[in-house]
């Protein structure tokens, strides 16, 4: 089987990224999103989640950005916000009893939303980094979650056997680096049968350019997954698109 699963990180970030995410899975190659739950726009995203039944939706945890759901997760809060990424690519300490719950947190209100989440991924990649890899790692068994392939997963996990970065590179590089990059898509499925392409795509709006340091590059990114000639050479080569619901 080659199985390519389009992923696109931060739905529920902001209107305007849910909105790019959508148009990209509508009328691209988009197939799979994962959400965050405790930003701006969660429930812009959950009412487009019902309009859309065929986008896989995982949950993208949530520990650098933003508001956390439970207030009582002191040591992973600066002020009432999630601490920033540079905390943690240094010496850190922080405790693992409250990064569990909020995260179940995070989990639960995408259920309770009526959202089934089809797999386990996180902001900034922090579950590469103890002690939220053993969180994010249990969390993952608890719900029967398949996971990213970007850590050393264990095998108890579900997940695709390749994890491809490339496509986040398209908005700096002449037609014929994009050329090279679907190539190496169309190596990776022949080689490795399951792959997941990692995305930002989204429109800019108030919450993205107040917050984010992905900005042009989203935009671009909805544009590219919706290059019909990506899609023509992935389907002439027979890879299959998907969901982590498929693996």
């Amino acid at each position: 089987m080659r199985l390519l699963i389009v992923n696109a990180d931060d739905f529920g970030y902001s209107p305007g990224i849910n909105l790019g995410i959508v148009a990209a899975h509508q009328n691209g190659i988009l197939t799979s999103t994962t959400m965050m739950a405790n930003m701006p726009g969660f429930d812009h995203g959950v009412e487009l989640a019902r309009q859309n039944p065929d986008l896989g939706i995982g949950v993208h945890l949530t520990l650098t950005c933003g508001e956390p759901l439970l207030s009582d997760g002191t040591s992973l809060m600066e002020g009432n916000k999630f601490r920033k990424i540079s905390f943690y690519e240094k010496e850190f300490s922080i405790n693992p009893e409250e990064l569990y719950r909020e995260w179940e947190a995070q989990i639960k209100k995408i259920i309770a939303a009526g959202i089934q989440p089809t797999h386990l991924d996180s902001h900034h990649h922090v579950n590469r980094i103890s002690p939220m890899k053993e969180v994010f790692i249990e969390l993952a068994q608890k719900y029967q979650l398949p996971v990213r392939n970007n850590f050393d997963v264990p095998e108890t996990l579900r997940t695709v056997n390749r994890f491809f970065t490339e496509f986040d590179g398209l908005s700096q590089n002449k037609e014929i680096w994009k050329e090279m990059t679907i190539q190496n898509l169309v190596q990776d499925c022949q080689v490795y049968g399951t792959v997941e392409v990692m995305c930002h795509p989204g429109y800019l709006d108030d919450v993205v350019m107040a917050n984010s340091s992905l900005l042009d590059s989203r935009v671009f990114t909805v544009k590219e997954l919706q290059n019909t000639s990506y899609k023509e050479v992935l389907e002439k080569n027979q890879i299959q698109f998907g969901t982590y619901r498929d693996i």
